[in-house]
Order: structure tokens, then C-alpha cells, then sequence
């Protein structure tokens, strides 16, 4: 079965061809570590832990490096370390903020059910290879020393621009250039600056007196070389980082390497919304994965539910992340919790992992555990003592169907074993968003309607899609009334 994944630089769908198969290569922007990660910093670490995972299963997991990398050297960690810890010398105020909030990222991402990459470079750990790389720009041509800075000339590549297919302009303004008299080109961008006094420092290259440090593209091309190679399979990221970020790593690493590319397929995950809204402090809906698991709008939602809300959407589609989803997505896991039977070697279904070979297709892939759920329910009854455990509802029913969606959901990266069932029992979704109660409601309606036409087809399938909610329906004379499953 052929993997597919979707190229961001030649904007087609490819069929994956790894340079080498006993050693498979992905490189992710991880992290700036200066404050909590916020809810849209997650969907990349899923989507790539996805990825990942999938990778692992088509050539093994000691076939495959994943490199995500932390920078902790930036403007950002510096006004927070200041900020914070105003009574310490700032690199050593820098030191306590990076070292903290490295620790929250991985607890985060921990409960996010992402594994650890293979490697996780720290920036601070690679100025060297930093520095090396700057060398060989300046060398080549391709990069000049101008006031303490070492420059990119991004008219040294004729071909600058490919990935985020930019006109001038667009470039020009996209970058948000600093005006500054000693650039050759507006374009060109930062890859090595004086520090300022307290600021981190490092001995600076091309024969400069003054310490300074690195930009921060310089860093992922370093990391991915040191840990990669000079061209490498996967480059992944948000779809923000296309321009300049992803653009600018392009043009280091070629120009440095003379390679005719960086990496053979560049993958980013599409944007994220709250409640139909850009994220952002000064709307009041930013929200960070702690919050979540802690404690947002009453309920602390778990990992599980957090992830699988997150998959419901194509990765390169926007994801618009709402209570509702958040909702259906822990609905949903519960019902399935209820009827998968993990066992040892059961493998998804042949359509679920088509799915996943098409581009990381996981809506399609949650559509086929759906189907799966209904074929595990034939001939099930329920228990008088239903049991906690996976599978408890599965007496006279479909067991390869139920053994083939705990598979399906260990694929996508969640132990329906583990899942808590009890959390999901002390919700109160009888009192669901309104957006959700009205859509059953209006099923509801509709079914009503069906029923007294007497169209049995279209009311059974208002009553299976409403099922797929997680909606228990109970007919009485007095009409019908509904619960979410528990």
C-alpha cells in the first residue's frame, strides 16, 4: 500500500519514496520555550506525531528519525527572562526560564499521547555547526558581513521564493524587514547579530571581533544537518512557517550544501481558530494545552479527547477548535471505549489504513472506526452490571470489527484501555453546547417527520448519525427523548 503525502513546494500529492529506507528522516520546527504552549502549538505536535507513528509501522521504528528541535535563544525568552527574574544576571534568568518551560512543553505534549522524537536538539547546544554553516555562506558568496551582522544575499539564489510562491512585494512586506541601511536587498535576513550587553553570546564567525548570536533560521538548518544529513526526507511545520521561516532554512542549507534540494517533501498542518476566531491575547481566546487539561470553561479535558478532537480534521485543513468539538470528540471515545476489544496483534482495517496512507487522511480514518463501531454493536446487548473494561458491551457481536478499532485508534495514537470512562460519566453532557443540542434537535425533528411519512430508511439513518454523535434515543407514547451515551 502506497503512502502518500502532499508537498507543499510542488503542491501535488506524491507517493513517498524515502532516500533510504533503513534510515527514514524528519525534521519538525519544535518549540520556542519561553511561556506555556498554546492549543495551536499542539496540533503540529500531533499531526507530526501521526506521521511518525505511521512511519514506524511501514518501515520499523529503528528505520525512522524524527528531530524535533527547541530553540532557547530568542528575543522572546529574553524579555520574559527579564521580566520574571528581574533581581538575576539575564543569562542566568534566561537558564531558569528555558529550563522551566521546557519542562512544561513535555509534560504537555506528554498527555497529548505524542511519543518523544529521536532526537531533540537544544539551539544553544549547535552554535557551532551554526557557525560553520554561516562560514561556508560567506565563503560561497552568499552571505556578507555588514556592521557586526552576517547577512543572507537573497539574490544570490535565483530561484529564492519556490516555497510560499511569493512575488517581490509579497516577500518584501511577508518578512517584515528591519530597515536597516547596511542591507544590500530589503530581503535579506539576519543570519548571525551582535549581542547586547547580558544578552547570551558566542565567539561571532567570519573574522568578527564582536560576540554575538545567531538568527534564529540558521538554527533548524544546523540542527537538521548535524542530525539529518545535507538533504533529508520530511520537513514539517505549521503552515505559518512557510515564509520567511521554511524559505529562509531552504536557501542556508542548498546554498551551503549545493544540494538542488533541502528535504524531498515539505509537510505543514493547516491554521487553528477558537470559537471561529484567529487565537489571539487581546481577544481573550487564547488558550494554552495546560488550561485545557486543568481547567477550561468548567471542565479539564483529558489528552485523549484533546487529540482525537484534533484529528477529526484533515491537517491541512484550518481547525476551528471549539467546545463542541472538544465535546464530540470525548462522546465519542467513550462509546468506543465501550465496545473496542484491544488484542495483541489485531491490525486496523484495510479501508482505515488506506485512509492513513492517503495524505494522513484521518477524517476518512474516523469515518471507517465509526463504521466499525455500528458492526461491533450487531448482536451486542447490554449488560444488566455493564463492566469498566474494553469490550464490555461485545457479547455476540462482532469481535473483529471491535478488535480492528482498538487498532485503528492505537494507529492514530490512543489506548482505548486507558481511556477514562469514568471521567466522561461525571460530565454533565446532558447539558451539552448549544450548538450541539440543537443539531440533535433538529435531527430529532427531522426523524419525527420520517417516522410520520412513515420513510423508515431516512429515519433509521437519522437515528445511525445521531448514534455516531453518541446520541441514545428512547421512544415512548409521550415522544422522544435522548442522552449522550456514557
Amino acid at each position: 500500500m502506497d503512502l502518500k503525502l502532499y508537498d507543499t513546494l510542488t503542491r501535488e500529492k506524491r507517493v513517498f519514496r524515502a532516500l533510504d529506507p533503513s534510515n527514514v528522516r524528519m525534521y519538525v520546527c519544535g518549540p520556542t520555550v519561553y511561556d506555556f504552549a498554546h492549543i495551536g502549538n499542539a496540533r503540529p505536535v500531533i499531526v507530526f506525531d501521526v506521521l511518525f507513528r505511521l512511519l514506524q509501522r511501514v518501515y520499523g521504528a529503528e528505520h525512522v528519525t524524527y528531530v524535533r528541535n527547541v530553540t532557547d535563544v530568542d528575543d522572546k525568552i529574553n524579555a520574559r527572562a527579564a521580566e520574571e527574574y528581574p533581581d538575576l544576571p539575564l543569562n542566568e534568568a534566561i537558564r531558569e526560564v528555558t529550563k522551566k518551560t521546557d519542562k512544561q512543553f513535555h509534560d504537555d505534549v506528554a498527555a497529548l499521547g505524542c511519543l518523544s522524537p529521536t532526537h531533540e536538539p537544544r539551539a544553544t547546544e549547535h552554535v557551532g555547526e551554526m557557525r560553520e554553516l554561516i562560514e561556508r555562506l560567506v565563503k560561497s558568496g552568499n552571505a556578507y558581513v555588514a556592521e557586526d551582522n552576517v547577512l543572507f544575499s537573497v539574490a544570490s539564489m535565483p530561484d529564492y521564493g519556490r516555497l510560499s510562491h511569493r512575488s517581490l512585494d509579497e516577500m518584501i512586506a511577508g518578512a517584515r524587514v528591519e530597515v536597516a541601511p547596511y542591507k544590500h536587498d530589503p530581503r535579506d535576513f539576519v543570519l548571525w547579530k551582535p549581542s547586547k550587553p547580558g544578552e547570551p553570546a558566542w565567539p561571532s564567525p567570519a573574522g568578527i571581533k564582536t560576540p554575538g548570536r545567531p538568527g534564529w533560521h540558521i538554527e533548524c538548518s544546523a540542527m537538521a544537518w548535524k542530525f539529518l544529513g545535507e538533504t533529508f526526507d520530511i520537513h514539517g511545520g505549521g503552515i505559518d512557517l512557510v515564509f520567511p521561516h521554511h524559505e529562509n532554512e531552504i536557501a542556508q542549507s542548498r546554498c551551503a550544501f549545493r544540494t538542488p534540494v533541502m528535504t524531498n517533501y515539505w509537510m505543514h498542518n493547516g491554521f487553528l481558530q477558537v470559537e471561529g476566531e484567529k487565537m489571539a491575547k487581546s481577544a481573550g481566546n487564547f488558550v494554552t494545552i495546560r488550561e485545557l487539561r486543568t481547567g477550561w470553561r468548567d471542565f479539564s479535558w483529558p489528552g485523549d479527547v484533546l487529540r482525537f478532537a484534533m484529528l477529526s480534521t484533515h491537517y491541512r485543513q484550518p481547525f476551528d477548535f471549539t467546545h463542541f468539538s472538544l465535546e464530540q470528540a470525548a462522546v465519542a471515545l467513550n462509546v468506543f471505549s465501550t465496545f473496542a476489544y484491544p488484542t495483541a496483534g489485531a491490525k486496523p482495517s484495510n479501508e482505515f489504513l488506506e485512509a492513513m496512507h492517503d495524505d494522513l487522511n484521518t477524517p476518512r480514518a474516523i469515518a471507517e472506526l465509526h463504521r466499525l463501531l455500528k458492526a461491533s454493536k450487531e448482536g451486542a446487548f447490554e449488560l444488566t452490571d455493564r463492566m469498566s473494561r474494553p469490550g464490555a458491551m461485545l457479547i455476540d457481536s462482532d469481535f473483529s470489527a471491535a478488535e480492528q478499532l482498538a487498532a485503528g485508534l492505537d494507529y492514530l495514537g490512543i489506548n482505548i484501555s486507558n481511556y477514562d470512562r469514568d471521567w466522561t460519566r461525571k460530565q454533565s453532557f446532558s447539558g451539552v453546547s448549544p450548538q450541539l443540542k440543537s443539531k440533535i434537535d433538529d435531527l430529532i425533528t427531522a426523524r419525527a417527520e420520517a417516522r410520520t411519512r412513515k420513510e423508515w430508511k431516512e429515519s433509521d439513518r437519522i437515528r445511525d448519525e445521531l448514534a455516531k454523535m453518541g446520541v441514545v434515543l428512547k421512544d415512548t407514547k409521550d415522544g422522544t427523548t435522548w442522552e449522550i451515551a456514557r
